[in-house]
């Protein structure tokens, strides 16, 4: 018996299926047993990294317009679906999970050739269009928030999967605090761009520093160089570029200013951090619709990037002890820390285990 899990692209595909895995070994899947079926983007490092094989293919997402460019996409999808289709019966796999992105078409496709039941799992709450497609073909959908699932026939919201680091028991303030040397007696204001950074939300930190508040800035491993300079003169930034534990930082803060990506959204909510969310208006409002499942339950303030310059009165504004309580309730009340654990034990119901 093997599960195959397929992601690929982005942190965003490749985070939560890895959460998965690590859901499937704690209920008694070997990792031997596991396979990731992906590219040679974010997958080709992370996945290795964390104990499991991964199979590559070389495929590509679709232009947005008509293009000859999608025409060798779709003859690359063709011939990455048979690879992928011997390698399901090389390998015995009696379950698959797709979780979007430019991979899920072609094993989609090797899955349904093959005769193996048909896993997906939608993170945004628009699907894309790779989940619109292979929906059609699953035995079970899952989607993170219930704005997906008016999309998707049939799907079950379960929330995203998340990594067991993160929800992990918090450590207190104070120990979170002292990681990254902050004072422990004055608010602290988390600044998260995701994985790669936000150049508008990093200019924002800076603003924010002006205003006299102490800064947390999760800058992105691209950027951090440039406001770890600006920010050496500061006693109140603190300039990180990645967080591998990101309890700590959600542990450290009072309030974060973020993008509005799936898990940033899920994470917020796990851990009942409030929160104003700046959806990336480049993201064909799939951040927007993120975003509004936190705010409209309270736990958020949707701010569009082009009113960046009022955050100042917005975060005076969230900062008050009863304001941060409320927003604090009503994120933890839509955090799904279980919905790894779910995921697997579907998947090894189905795959015989």
């Amino acid at each position: 018996m093997t599960i195959a899990i397929a992601a690929a692209g982005t942190g965003g595909h490749v985070f939560p299926a890895l959460a998965v895995a690590e859901a499937l070994v704690r209920l008694g899947t070997s990792p031997e047993e596991i396979v990731f079926f992906g590219g040679n983007r974010i997958e080709a490092k992370a996945v290795p990294e964390a104990g499991f094989e991964l199979v590559t293919v070389d495929v590509r997402g679709l232009v947005r317009k008509l293009s000859f460019d999608n025409v060798r996409v779709m003859v690359g999808a063709l011939t990455a679906a048979r690879k992928l289709r011997g390698e399901i019966r090389a390998r015995d796999v009696t379950a698959l999970l797709a979780m979007g992105g430019y991979v899920t078409g072609p094993a989609a496709l090797a899955a349904r050739l093959a005769g193996v039941p048909l896993f997906l799992h939608e993170q945004n709450a628009v699907p894309g269009l790779a989940n619109r497609w292979a929906a059609r073909l699953a035995r079970r959908v899952f989607v993170a928030f219930p704005a997906a699932a008016t999309v998707l026939r049939r799907a079950e919201t379960v929330g995203n999967p998340l990594r067991s680091a993160l929800l992990a028991e918090p450590p207190g303030p104070a120990s979170a605090r002292s990681r990254y040397g902050l004072n422990l007696n004055r608010p602290v204001i988390g600044v998260l761009g995701g994985s790669q950074g936000a150049d508008a939300l990093n200019r924002a930190a800076g603003g924010l520093v002006e205003a006299g508040y102490q800064v947390l800035h999760l800058a992105g491993p691209d950027q951090h160089e440039r406001w770890t300079e600006l920010a050496q003169d500061s006693a109140d930034w603190t300039v990180i570029p990645f967080e591998a534990e990101m309890r700590f930082f959600y542990a450290a803060v009072d309030l974060v200013v973020a993008r509005a990506g799936a898990l940033t959204v899920s994470e917020l909510a796990a851990t009942g951090t409030p929160s104003i969310l700046v959806p990336y208006p480049g993201a064909a409002g799939h951040q927007d619709a993120n975003a509004a499942y936190l705010a409209e339950a309270g736990g958020a303030l949707v701010l569009p990037q082009p009113e960046l310059a009022h955050l100042g009165a917005h975060v005076a504004a969230a900062l008050t002890p009863a304001e941060l309580k409320r927003r604090r309730s009503a994120a933890m009340a839509l955090g799904r820390p279980d919905a790894a654990a779910y995921i697997a034990a579907q998947l090894r119901e189905v795959a015989g285990a």
